[in-house]
């Protein structure tokens, strides 16, 4: 998938998100119906984030295995730039692991799990750009 795909992707979740919750509020139902509504679609919302999570996580591994493997092949001033877009894609990983387990524990606020993704799919895109350029 490529960043803009990525992008319009997260977007139109998050824009189906939005949709929905306003669909709910303004709907001629009860507040505990209502509640119970917004109650399922937060649940859903961290469950598709999680789902983005785990997949970014898993893709950041691999790239990370491609990067090791081309530093070998490389000239020192590109084993500079390559070591710094391994080093952001390594914290990125971290970030979506903490990320998952914070998510888990229920301690996460939605604005820092869209912070996340958007960070870890920055950092995994900058990778993927310099190994397919490279290799």
């Amino acid at each position: 998938m490529n960043k803009n795909s990525k992008r319009f992707a997260l977007g139109a979740l998050f824009a189906g998100i939005a949709g929905y919750l306003t669909g709910i509020l303004t709907a001629p139902k009860s507040g505990k119906e209502t509640r119970e509504d917004v109650k399922n679609a937060a649940a859903k919302a961290k469950r598709e984030a999680e789902k983005s999570l785990k997949s970014l996580h898993s893709e950041a591994t691999v790239l990370l295995t491609r990067g090791k493997k081309l530093t070998s092949k490389l000239e020192e001033s590109g084993k500079k730039d390559l070591e710094k877009f391994v080093t952001a894609a390594t914290v990125a990983k971290e970030k979506a692991r903490d990320m998952l387990t914070a998510l888990h524990d229920g301690d996460v606020e939605d604005a820092d799990l869209k912070t996340a993704v958007a960070d870890v799919k920055e950092a995994i895109d900058h990778l993927r750009a310099y190994l397919d350029k490279h290799e």
